[in-house]
């Protein structure tokens, strides 16, 4: 099965294809240019490389949130124009998740965390062992303090499986640690910190395997808090 994956939840833009779970290419890019110029010609240079129509993709993977509301939404919508007109399934994927399966050659916990701004951020908790991801809580948008009392209580349990960090907000936090005094958590290596399609077409194939696709109709972006213009219009209208 050929699976276009596509990521573009922060300041970086990824696409990767992906057959039968193995990764046949993938597009990486971390520059200051909006999404909507970069994501649709990298999703046409990775199939031309690739050799693969876009009518050959059985399957669009893409990171419906937590993330960018601009990135989520150009994400979601450039799948859903692709998907539609092809009449292909598609498979939202969580990004904090897609990020813990760069970590399956390890032993260890996975930290993932995204920049919300205002001392927040949009995080999830993973264990990896043999290979196998588990969730440890939901998607959520918690201050930092109450997010440190969560790992320094998994390090107290457990404290000969590293914990790592991971994402766009991963440098933020780590900062924050290490002024509290809390160094046993550490920066993911570089080449698997910020989230990538390769991880989105990961999971992906884990969700098909257990039926969980939608229609492009269907695909829809799942946001952790209202934007924040809402967020702004609510108090000035208290």
């Amino acid at each position: 099965m050929l699976i276009l994956g596509v990521e573009c939840t922060a300041s970086p833009v990824s696409v990767a294809l992906c057959d039968d779970g193995l990764l046949v290419a993938e597009y990486f890019l971390n520059q200051k240019i909006t999404h909507s110029q970069t994501l649709l010609p990298m999703c046409e240079n990775l199939l031309k490389m690739s050799g693969v129509s876009i009518s050959d993709i059985d399957c669009f993977a893409v990171t419906a949130g937590p993330g960018s509301f601009t990135g989520v939404r150009i994400g979601i919508s450039a799948v859903k124009g692709l998907a539609q007109g092809l009449s292909k399934p598609c498979v939202p994927v969580s990004v904090l998740e897609a990020m813990a399966y760069g970590f399956l050659a390890s032993e260890c916990y996975v930290c993932a965390t995204m920049d919300a701004r205002c001392n927040q951020v949009y995080n999830a908790l993973f264990k990896v062992s043999d290979g196998v991801v588990t969730r440890l809580c939901e998607d959520r948008a918690l201050m930092i303090d109450e997010l440190i009392p969560e790992l320094c209580d998994i390090f107290e349990n457990d404290p000969e499986r590293p914990i790592f960090l991971c994402g766009d907000g991963a440098e933020m936090l780590n900062r924050v640690l290490l002024s509290k005094e809390i160094d046993f958590v550490r920066l993911a290596p570089e080449n698997i910190k910020l989230q990538r399609a390769s991880g989105v077409c990961a999971v992906a194939t884990a969700l098909i395997a257990d039926g969980k696709t939608v229609t492009a109709r269907e695909l829809q972006p799942f946001y952790l808090r209202l934007p924040q213009a809402e967020r702004e219009l609510k108090l000035k209208q208290k």
